[in-house]
């Protein structure tokens, strides 16, 4: 069982910054990808950003350019630098990880992140 922890979510002005943290523990083995997705009230829940293994990274089209994916593979953790945020990155934000032996996906319990405008 792997146990995904987030930080870092609260509420912020449009056009600030947060930054939300997610470590990994548990019958971890490997990690093949980390990532976040994020769920609005009424909306299917949607890829924002992911990094693999070999740090492939991944972003959804609205948080290019705003967004940054980063891992530190020693804590087991991956992180979401937040920039420029809009009204609309309002949501749960949710960390996933593709890890164990064989490999399966688990999620975190997610973090608020409210936007005002």
């Amino acid at each position: 069982q792997v146990q995904l922890v987030e930080s870092g979510g609260g509420l912020v002005q449009a056009g600030g910054s947060l930054r939300l943290s997610c470590a990994a523990s548990g019958s971890i083995f490997s990690i093949n990808a980390m990532g976040w997705y994020r769920q609005a009230p009424g909306k299917q829940r949607e890829l924002v950003a992911s990094i693999t293994s070999g740090n492939r990274i991944n972003y959804g089209d609205s948080v290019k350019g705003r967004f940054t994916i980063s891992r530190d593979n020693a804590k087991n953790t991956v992180y979401l630098q937040m920039n420029s945020l809009k009204p609309e990155d309002t949501a749960i934000y949710y960390c996933n990880c593709l890890c164990g032996l064989p490999p399966f996906v688990s999620w975190g319990q997610g973090t608020q992140v409210t936007v005002s405008s």
